[in-house]
């Protein structure tokens, strides 16, 4: 393990507003949303308000009245994304998707400067190259790395001395830690832990009431900032996927919307069985040209619900039609969830960080929707697949019946 702090954790803040609001300035200083149906992403001004990735757009609008919903410009993100920058410095870049990466800095101090200097460098290429807010940590472990980026938001830098890194790390609320989310959050809360210090101080015994013993030992660990990962540069994205040739039908709602849950509802299930949800949705639609358009985005937190993922889904292939107005006919529509976290348990379903969630599990209707989808497993494993279904993926399916299913099994779209 390390002993000094270079490994870097850059994350572009609220990226896909941010872009929004640099491509149109009238935007700049108000609160946006990029979606429709489900809030993808939401600007500082918007989330000042409680509106948050991941949210229905009806509850965003609610909760902030001036709200202003964008289609996005999923090109331009692409563009934009600075996570390429970092590798002008160092080859040892860990990609976690298009606004988030790790880097260590450790064998490039004589070309660029203290750890410290690169980090500065590297915000202020992102912000006069690209006119974006980008915010760095850096530390002497990457969990620590990622946490001192979230304190450094919006805009900022925080380097963590390696001398007192456990005092700055005791000091901050349990839920920046790596999955933590509201439930586990609040079984904490149960035995009094409401910080990373108070953690690191729980004995182990108390900590049995959590669910998940590798869970358990991983975020005792975490807590005294022992992470022995290396940065992967060469890793690739491991997801989950599948898609449907739908033959050539019109690229209308009525078509794609059932053949998104129907490819949601066989993705989602898999995830379950795995214990492993996923950050990054992305979708893929053929034309019948045979051109293919691939749109993602990556969530605050990661979901394994099939209603959420057919939603995100949904609304990534309506931007993706909304920017080719003269494409009237769809051949095949994909999903695929990737960046699957592996640490995560199945009564962590759908830890979004969001106030007053209806989908949270703490409230109501989001434990009702988990424990759905905990049913309908069960009945299927026990009766076979036909046994039970979401109504949302039988209604309307008999006008567009996949002729083609294809699970693509933790591989990329």
């Amino acid at each position: 393990m390390a002993t000094t702090a270079t490994i870097l954790h850059a994350d572009l803040d609220a990226f896909y507003a941010s872009v929004e609001q640099l491509l149109d300035p009238a935007l700049r200083g108000k609160p946006i949303a990029v979606g429709g149906g489900v809030v993808l992403a939401a600007s500082y001004e918007a989330k000042a308000f409680g509106v948050r990735s991941g949210m229905p757009g009806r509850q965003a609008r609610e909760l902030c009245p001036h709200l202003t919903f964008v289609d996005g410009h999923f090109k331009d993100y692409q563009r934009l994304g600075a996570i390429k920058l970092i590798s002008d410095f160092t080859p040892l870049v860990e990609r976690i998707s298009i606004d988030e990466a790790f880097a260590d800095v450790a064998g490039c101090a004589h070309l660029f400067g203290m750890p410290a200097e690169i980090a500065t460098a590297i915000r202020w290429r992102v912000r006069t190259e690209l006119g974006l807010p980008i915010s760095v940590g850096v530390a002497r472990t990457k969990h620590l790395a990622k946490i001192a980026s979230q304190v450094a938001k919006p805009d900022g830098l925080v380097v963590v001395d390696p001398d007192t890194e456990l005092e700055f790390l005791h000091q901050l609320p349990v839920e920046l830690m790596w999955g933590v989310g509201p439930v586990r959050k609040a079984g904490l809360a149960a035995i009094g832990v409401q910080t990373i210090g108070q953690l690191a101080k729980t004995p182990g015994w108390s900590l049995e009431r959590l669910p998940g013993p590798a869970a358990r030992e991983k975020l005792a660990a975490l807590a005294w900032n022992r992470d022995p990962r290396q940065i992967k540069s060469h890793q690739r994205a491991r997801s989950a996927g599948a898609q449907s040739a739908i033959g050539k039908k019109p690229a209308e709602e009525w078509v794609y919307r059932p053949t998104l849950f129907h490819l949601a509802d066989r993705i989602a299930a898999r995830l379950r069985a795995k214990s492993r949800p996923g950050r990054t949705v992305a979708v893929r639609v053929r034309f019948a040209n045979l051109n293919s358009v691939t749109r993602s985005v990556t969530l605050d937190a990661p979901i394994s619900a099939t209603l959420i993922l057919a939603e995100v889904a949904s609304d990534l292939v309506r931007a993706v039609l909304a920017e080719h107005p003269d494409e009237k006919t769809i051949s095949l529509l994909a999903i695929s969830v990737s960046h699957l976290e592996e640490h995560w348990d199945l009564a962590l379903e759908l830890p979004l960080g969001l106030q007053d969630e209806p989908r949270r599990p703490g409230t109501k209707i989001g434990m009702a929707r988990s424990a759905a989808d905990r049913a309908v497993d069960k009945i299927r494993d026990r009766f076979g697949w036909d046994a039970i279904g979401y109504g949302s993926v039988a209604l309307g399916i008999s006008r567009s019946v996949p002729d083609d299913f294809r699970e693509l099994a933790e591989k990329d779209l």
